[in-house]
């Protein structure tokens, strides 16, 4: 077993060196080799290493047989290259033994400076593709700098600067170019500056374009939130203004700074069937890549900063143009629309340079402008607005201020002060709407007829009842034809009240008020309405001077309908602003005051025209103050008078009993008191028994008519007090019972209990004067004598009368 290990190990050990003997270099053979002729095994190793030469002999062997006739076809070819070889040999000896006899004709001089041609043309032309880059990258500059590319021009001339003329500085040209880059970049400076200002100056003239589109949309956008609220199913979420703008293609064209247009303002001519459609965007408008070039170029040039200052500074000053309203802006709507376009315009611009650049303007510096814009728009409305007089041209304003503010507010500028100001415009129009009411007040009561409406049919009957809440049971079954009871300023002042609570709620649309500010606001417009407009408006129609006694009437009974309905109006702000009258903080209406108040003046007017009227027949009277025996009938102006006073109490009748009581006591207390006045005045000096009596006969006539034509007003109680007292006073000359009158005065139970003695020693000291003046000789008859002192006595004791009781 150990012989055929060792036998198997020096197996492989020949094996290995066989390996490395045909896989090592020839000249690294050595040491393999010694390691054979070491060992014991020389002759088997030499044994295994014929074998691996046969076996390769057969090898190569088997690879010419399989190669044999490719190399007989090589050795073929071969053969004939050698041919063409030698061919080529002798063409070269030929060639070379030409050259080398046409050389001998040229001189070594004549190489040389062919030699130095030949390198200085290389040179030359490697110069040429160092230079030509550099000119073609100025002619370039100057193409482009022709064709106002003028950032494209700045980043060539960096290109230029930087890369292509440092390579070839060395040359006279180069150096010129160098010098001449401060001068271009200049020009490229003030070249986009004048773009910049061309379109600042476009931007000016086109604010208003920019603002009325920019209004249109916000415009556009209310109207769609309105029909989305009232259709809350189509509604798929709303978007604000600014978001509208953005998604209708508000992208603005061109604004890479490698853009080569320039005009500051695209078409903005008006397309109304476009619009109709569509309204453009307000940013589609305005090419806005100027300043985008400008700001590049600039930023490039390491001067932004200028550049900010400069466009801030700018924009400042287009600012204050822009706010700086027109003198005549007040006297039309569309002088506040135009300035409300182009202060609309300026901050539409302003806000997209905000969203576009970043840092041309700031935050700071947009709220900065708006801040000034507000104050100065505020004080602009205030001063403007206090010249407009009529209620249709401030309501439109007030629409077209809030139109301002929203389309504002949606480019996220603060806009409370504007409302908070429209809340001043309301008190203002407010009273354009009392001024304008206060006219149709006025032509409302001169035009009416002051007589009760007459009804000839059902028709007319139901108008008149669907303008004004009235209701009579009576009145509704009386037949065709009747008549209301007012005139018809009644329905007419009633709608006209309506009208002017719809008027005060449509200028509190929009304004972001709740139902309750809304409420309070019409009620205290109403109210103003009712105290100060109608009242006055009353007030007038019943002081005029040829206003009768019928019309006045007819104003008593039309405001208390009037007043009446009042509960109606509330019930009708009521429904209109959904504010119950209980909730706490309500305005009440003073309606019920304010007819109240008007027709206690008709009251008192009626008492002071009668009055007048009765003063006028007096004037009339024509007494003989000396007549001895009275006459058989009334005087003829108390006879006129008596007919005056029947026929104004039964207008009376129309009134309410204690209206038309008060009015008739009035009218005979005055009657009565311009009676005696008749008998005290200064000018009766003297007066006869029988003047008193043809006076007590009218008294005594003027009563018993009254009293006879209007019983049931108990006129007899009315007259009794105010003429009774006359009466007593006549029934004392009369009857010339003094005894009893001094002996009974200040007793209950007297019977001339209302004589006045201050009156009584009045009449009796002109009845005196009249006795001694009568008759020169009456002293000298007894009886008159008697007479005359029995008056002196009465008229001593009637002093005494007096002096005791004023003691």
């Amino acid at each position: 077993m150990m012989a055929e290990l060792e036998s198997l190990e020096t197996a492989a050990e020949h094996e290995r060196i066989l390996r490395e003997i045909e896989s090592t270099d020839t000249a690294c053979i050595g040491p393999t080799l010694r390691s054979v002729y070491d060992g014991e095994e020389h002759a088997r190793f030499m044994e295994k290493l014929e074998a691996r030469i046969r076996n390769h002999d057969r090898e190569i062997e088997k690879m010419c047989n399989f190669h044999y006739q490719g190399f007989v076809d090589s050795i073929t070819e071969l053969l004939k290259v050698r041919g063409e070889a030698q061919k080529l040999k002798n063409q070269v000896t030929d060639t070379n033994r030409k050259l080398q006899n046409e050389g001998k004709e040229v001189t070594m001089e004549e190489l040389k400076q062919c030699r130095l041609q030949q390198r200085n043309i290389s040179a030359t032309v490697d110069k040429l593709t160092l230079c030509l880059p550099v000119l073609e990258m100025y002619s370039k500059l100057r193409e482009q700098m022709k064709s106002k590319r003028h950032y494209p021009a700045l980043k060539t001339l960096e290109h230029l600067e930087h890369t292509y003329l440092p390579q070839v500085s060395h040359y006279r040209f180069c150096k010129i170019m160098v010098d001449n880059i401060p001068k271009l970049r200049e020009e490229i400076k003030e070249v986009s500056m004048s773009d910049l200002k061309d379109f600042l100056e476009s931007i000016r003239k086109h604010s208003d374009k920019i603002g009325e589109t920019a209004m249109k949309q916000a415009q556009q956008q209310r109207n769609l939130d309105n029909i989305v609220s009232q259709h809350p199913r189509i509604s798929g979420g709303k978007k604000s203004k600014k978001e509208v703008c953005a998604s209708s293609d508000l992208e603005v064209k061109n604004t890479s700074p490698m853009s080569e247009q320039d005009s500051g303002i695209l078409d903005v001519e008006d397309e109304d069937e476009d619009e109709e459609v569509t309204v453009p965007g307000a940013q589609d408008l305005v090419d806005f890549s100027p300043v985008y070039r400008c700001l590049h170029i600039y930023s490039v040039l390491g001067a932004r900063e200028t550049f900010e200052n400069y466009y801030r500074k700018q924009r400042r000053k287009q600012a204050r143009l822009v706010l700086q309203p027109p003198s005549n802006m007040h006297e039309t709507l569309d002088g506040y629309r135009k300035y409300f376009n182009q202060i609309v315009g300026f901050f539409v611009v302003e806000d997209h340079i905000l969203h576009t650049t970043q840092g041309l303007v700031n935050r700071a510096y947009i709220d900065e402008l708006w801040e000034m814009a507000l104050s100065k728009t505020i004080a602009a409305l205030r001063t403007h607005s206090s010249y407009c007089s009529d209620p249709s041209l401030v309501l439109d304003l007030k629409n077209l201020i809030v139109l301002f503010a929203d389309t504002l507010q949606g480019y996220g500028f603060p806009v409370n002060q504007l409302f908070d100001m429209l809340l001043e415009i309301r008190d203002q129009y407010s009273e354009t709407l009392l001024k304008k009411w206060s006219g149709v007040f006025r032509n409302i009561l001169d035009s009416d007829n002051y007589s009760p409406i007459p009804v000839i049919n059902e028709e007319i009957y139901k108008k008149i009842v669907g303008q004004f809440p009235f209701q009579d049971a009576e009145l509704e079954k009386q037949p065709f034809p009747k008549k209301f009871p007012f005139s018809e300023f009644v329905p007419k002042v009633y709608n006209q009240i309506k009208e002017f609570i719809y008027a005060c709620l449509k200028f509190s649309e929009d304004l972001h008020l709740s139902s309750t500010e809304v409420d309070d606001m019409i009620r205290k417009s109403t109210n103003l309405l009712l105290t100060r407009t109608l009242s006055n408006c009353l007030q007038n129609v019943i002081k005029r001077k040829n206003v009768g006694l019928t019309e006045l009437v007819q104003i008593i009974i039309n405001t208390t309908h009037l007043e009446k309905s009042c509960k109606f109006l509330e019930e009708f702000i009521t429904n209109i602003t959904n504010v119950l009258p209980e909730t706490v903080h309500t305005t009440k209406l003073y309606g019920t005051t304010t007819f109240k108040d008007a027709r206690h003046a008709a009251e008192e007017e009626i008492y002071t025209n009668l009055n007048q009227k009765i003063d006028q027949f007096l004037q009339l009277a024509d007494y003989d103050w000396m007549t001895m025996e009275p006459s058989s009938k009334a005087s003829e102006y108390l006879v006129d008078l008596i007919g005056f006073l029947r026929s104004t109490f039964a207008v009376f009748t129309h009134l309410p009993g204690k209206v038309a009581q008060t009015a008739c006591m009035s009218a005979c207390k005055h009657l009565s008191t311009s009676l005696m006045q008749l008998l005290l005045e200064a000018e009766v000096r003297q007066l006869t028994l029988g003047a008193l009596q043809q006076f007590n006969l009218d008294v005594e006539e003027c009563e018993r008519k009254l009293q006879s034509h209007f019983p049931r007003f108990s006129y007899s109680l009315l007259f009794l007090f105010p003429l009774k007292r006359r009466i007593n006073l006549l029934d004392l000359f009369i009857q010339w019972d003094w005894s009893t009158y001094l002996a009974d005065y200040g007793q209950p139970t007297c019977k001339y209990l209302r004589v006045n003695p201050t009156t009584a020693l009045v009449l009796l000291e002109k009845m005196r004067d009249t006795s001694r003046k009568n008759n020169v000789f009456a002293q000298f008859r007894k009886n008159e004598r008697d007479k005359q002192k029995l008056i002196d006595t009465v008229a001593k004791q009637l002093r005494s009368l007096i002096n005791s009781h004023h003691l």
